[in-house]
């Protein structure tokens, strides 16, 4: 049986993703994650092949478990990986709640670096993982610190991976985006503290942009032209310049 596996599916590129993978490998199933299983049970009616949902919260051990259990009952071929859980806190570190931070790097980090783990053993030769990254994977972010840290993480990680499953036949792709108007800031945002957004792009145009990437077996996938050539200066730049500029841009 040929199947997908999306996390983060409930919303924003997750369940973008959902409805690219569908059209492009129609796998038999798509076992869609996410913690609301309302969300993921209207995506049966959307996609041409079946949906699978499975409302996990991938931040604990027992949910990863969970799916590796059903992993190896049903020895699917795992054609595409998406791991597109996530979030992020705006605010100043020693200010913001202790749990919540932590929990970024856990879900971030931790819950993709496992799914990878548990879904590899079940990939065939030109199997895909896809892992989204973010903007801020290039730089240390002041303000975004945890977030931007986990996905370094994130970046770090996929091209690293990409080399060690390149014999197998496995394309590993991560994602790094610019600003998405998304339910993330719904749970990022909770004042004043991050106030210059130059642009912002829509969960669908980064969508797209990685399917075209994705065919062209790209590394990494950067959706505009302001942010590439962004990510391409910070490279000649120190570490303490970039975040200075950050920082006048949100009046620090």
């Amino acid at each position: 049986m040929r199947i997908a596996i999306i996390t983060g599916a409930s919303s924003g590129m997750g369940r973008d993703f959902v409805h690219a993978i569908d059209k492009e490998f129609q796998p038999e199933q798509i076992w869609v994650i996410a913690r609301r299983a309302d969300r993921l049970q209207d995506l049966a009616n959307q996609c041409k092949s079946q949906i699978v949902p499975l409302a996990l919260d991938l931040s604990l051990d027992s949910s990863i478990q969970q799916l590796a259990d059903k992993l190896e009952v049903e020895k699917p071929e795992v054609q595409v990986l998406v791991n597109a859980a996530g979030y992020g806190l705006f605010g100043t570190f020693d200010q913001m709640d202790r749990a919540a931070q932590v929990g970024i790097p856990r879900l971030n980090d931790m819950a993709l670096t496992a799914m990878c783990h548990i879904c590899i053993p079940y990939m065939p030769k030109g199997s895909k993982i896809i892992n989204l990254g973010s903007n801020s994977s290039w730089q240390p972010v002041p303000y975004i610190a945890v977030y931007a840290a986990s996905k370094a993480y994130v970046l770090s990680f996929s091209r690293s991976l990409s080399v060690e499953l390149k014999d197998k036949g496995i394309h590993v792709m991560c994602v790094c985006p610019g600003w998405i108007k998304t339910e993330f800031f719904d749970t990022a945002v909770h004042d004043d503290t991050i106030k210059y957004y130059d642009r912002f792009y829509t969960s669908q145009q980064v969508v797209d942009k990685a399917m075209k990437d994705l065919r062209r077996n790209r590394l990494v996938s950067i959706l505009g032209f302001p942010v590439r050539m962004q990510v391409r200066l910070i490279k000649f730049l120190p570490n303490w310049l970039v975040m200075k500029i950050w920082c006048k841009q949100q009046g620090k």
